[in-house]
């Protein structure tokens, strides 16, 4: 059972695509799906899903958690070796995870590659701080210098530190932001507000994906935009809200 934390992630995440659009046997993929966390919302809605990760480990719990589908199909791939056919999917998604990858602009054009002609791809990347004042900026900025440290130690000690900062800085600023809007203040710019929704384990969880991993892009609207329209996107649209920023666009005709 899914819990309604998860449910409320899920929708956020997947609001610009509509299922109902899809065909019923339609075939897509997960690129990047990690444990199978959104995999599991998608795959009960459509005919086939492949999901496609480079992680062994992170593969072989997505087979767990998805045991129970049997429209599921699991690649060990990174995004430059995607193992499907140009042209032959009706979907893709692809969720915090192309921003990692050094050239993501590349990584894009390859998933956009998969897709038929007028299918949707939906993608999250992390944003820029494009809307967020310099104050804001200057803070992401000092936090990115622990993330360069702490992104270089072994899992363990990663796991650790991480925990006792989503302990000591994203539930004090939940807990935070949670007392001002009580309060009737508005908290939409102050840091980490988002997280007064969500439980330790999601700000456990977000720690260890934003300091422990070791390359972190992060991009404007703008560049978005540009980086998936160049991929073969049109149409594109952007979510407004958190998380910033979710997009899609469908595959043009050619």
């Amino acid at each position: 059972m899914k819990d309604d934390e998860w449910q409320h992630h899920f929708d956020g995440y997947f609001s610009l695509l509509d299922f109902k659009t899809l065909r019923p046997d339609a075939v897509g993929f997960d690129l990047g799906c990690g444990s199978g966390r959104w995999a599991a919302g998608v795959a009960p809605k459509v005919g086939t899903l492949h999901c496609i990760d480079p992680a062994e480990a992170a593969l072989a719990v997505a087979k767990r958690r998805l045991a129970g589908e049997g429209n599921v199909q699991f690649h060990l791939a990174d995004a430059g070796a995607i193992p499907l056919a140009d042209d032959s999917q009706d979907f893709g998604y692809s969720l915090g995870v192309l921003h990692h990858i050094p050239d993501t602009a590349k990584a894009l054009k390859d998933a956009v590659a998969k897709l038929k002609p007028g299918a949707p791809f939906l993608v999250y990347l992390y944003y820029a701080f494009d809307q967020r004042p310099a104050w804001f900026r200057a803070a992401w900025k000092s936090s990115d210098v622990l993330r360069r440290g702490i992104s270089k130690l072994p899992i363990r000690p990663r796991k650790a530190i991480t925990s006792v900062i989503a302990a000591t800085v994203y539930w004090p600023a939940a807990q935070a932001s949670r007392i001002v809007e009580r309060l009737g203040g508005n908290v939409d710019s102050l840091p980490l507000s988002s997280y007064r929704k969500y439980s330790f384990y999601t700000m456990r969880t977000d720690a260890l994906d934003r300091f422990g991993t070791r390359l972190e892009q992060r991009f404007t609207k703008a560049q978005i935009t540009g980086m998936m329209q160049a991929a073969g996107l049109e149409n594109v649209r952007f979510r407004d809200g958190v998380p910033y920023w979710v997009s899609i666009g469908t595959k043009v005709f050619q």
